[in-house]
């Protein structure tokens, strides 16, 4: 996706000062003798200071006026902004890429001007940023997105093209309801609500050592109503690989071949080349690395101290690519389940995420069994072939409340609810050249072995 403009927020986004604001704002309300000031930062941290101030003295009875408060909270928050705040690591690492890369920044922030820039001289990165909006000016807080069109305004940059940097799901919310594409740069350490923070992000990353330029041109918002299917094969770095006949097969089937990490030696002893080259490179050979790097059509990596493992990764390039062309997706993945057993376990988790996706298709292939994820409302069955017949079929429910039928097979089965990773689908046998697998509530693991 095009980044022409990068609008950032300042605390507790650029800066590590969340706590400053809290601290300083709590002990205003404590001297002014406004009880459970606790709450009441909470409701009113989202707002401009000039209204939170206002409310202050209007709706919670502080006795000074909005103003003299005002300028007792800025000027602890300047004096902090210039002694006790920091840079988030990796934050201005990320933000001269952008700058290179001619994108335009700039600042958007419920702070006031002069303290934003006082803070950002003080990190020595003011001349990275063309200009600073206040919500002040605007004359609304974050609730709205005001503040983010203005910025998008004054860059000049088109609306889906302007990226909107935030740690406030009230921001988030507001600007990707706006239309502007979201980052949600979350702090593990702080307070907010990581649930209700990723929520309205394009894309969630718990440090900027996580955020590339190459990350956010790869991202593309999912089309309303795909037309045809795109085939991806995400060949993964399991230290236990799928065998290169297979690995070679699967690849001549697909549209698009991520290699992720270790995977490209696989797909590369399997006579492939990778459209895609993602992970941290933390396993891959440095020979074998550089021949993915130079094949491949588009390079993703990653920090290796990250949030996300890197098949996470891998399968939002899926997503993208998928969402690129304006299809459904029809994921196949193949070297992700041998080695460690919780990682096979964390495998299928992925994809039953994944296929919570309405326009998403997935399944894993190694040599000795496929497992297709079916859920309800999504691509909810599987019809098996003349191949299947004779072969051992078991069905694992993925959640709580999950149902199936099963017809073609040894015992057939009609809607039938099976506990959470219990054993009652376990080892059915496929009698027939029609047998088929409909999953009709839940989320379903059905595995066919060789």
């Amino acid at each position: 996706m095009r980044i022409e403009g990068a609008i950032f927020d300042l605390d507790g986004t650029i800066v590590d000062s969340m706590d400053v604001w809290h601290d300083v704002t709590v002990e205003l309300l404590r001297q002014e003798g406004v009880p459970d000031e606790e709450a009441v930062f909470d409701r009113t941290e989202p707002e401009p200071v000039e209204i939170m101030c206002r409310h202050f003295h209007d709706v919670y009875g502080a006795p000074d006026s909005a103003e003299v408060m005002q300028e007792r909270l800025l000027a602890c928050v300047r004096d902090a902004y210039r002694t006790s705040v920091h840079l988030y690591p990796e934050c201005e690492r990320f933000l001269r890429e952008l700058e290179a890369a001619g994108v335009r920044l700039c600042v958007a922030s419920a702070t006031s001007v002069p303290e934003v820039t006082a803070a950002l001289v003080a990190q020595g990165i003011d001349d990275l940023f063309e200009f600073v909006i206040s919500a002040d000016e605007v004359g609304v807080g974050k609730e709205e997105p005001d503040i983010y069109l203005e910025a998008c305004r004054r860059l000049g940059t088109p609306l889906g093209a302007s990226w909107v940097f935030e740690d406030s799901p009230v921001g988030l919310a507001s600007a990707h309801a706006a239309g502007l594409p979201t980052v949600c740069v979350f702090d593990d350490g702080g307070t907010r609500s990581l649930v209700a923070s990723s929520a309205p992000a394009d894309i969630l990353v718990h440090g900027y050592g996580e955020l590339s330029l190459s990350l956010l041109e790869d991202y593309e918002r999912p089309a309303a109503r795909p037309r045809g299917v795109t085939r991806v094969l995400v060949v993964d770095g399991s230290p236990q690989p799928s065998s290169p006949e297979l690995v070679r097969r699967l690849a001549g089937e697909s549209d698009y071949v991520i290699a992720v990490d270790r995977g490209a030696q696989t797909l590369r002893a399997a006579g492939g080349t990778p459209d895609a080259f993602c992970g941290d490179a933390d396993s891959v050979a440095p020979e074998t690395g550089a021949w993915a790097r130079n094949a491949a059509r588009r390079i993703i990596e990653f920090p290796r101290d990250k949030y996300a493992t890197d098949l996470a990764l891998s399968l939002d390039c899926a997503r993208h690519e998928a969402a690129r062309r304006g299809t459904a997706l029809m994921l196949t993945l193949t070297c992700a389940s041998g080695g460690r057993p919780d990682h096979a376990l964390a495998v299928l988790g992925q994809l039953a995420c994944l296929a919570r996706e309405r326009h998403a298709s997935v399944r894993l292939v190694e040599d000795g069994f496929e497992c297709r994820v079916l859920r309800a409302g999504g691509c909810d069955r599987w019809r098996l072939d003349a191949t299947a017949r004779g072969r051992t079929l078991s069905a694992i429910a993925l959640e709580p409340d999950s149902m199936l039928s099963e017809r073609g097979l040894k015992w057939e089965l009609d809607q039938r609810e099976l506990p959470p990773l219990g054993d009652e689908g376990v080892s059915n046998v496929v009698t027939s050249a029609a047998a088929e697998v409909v999953c009709h509530a839940g989320t379903l693991a059905v595995f066919l072995l060789a």
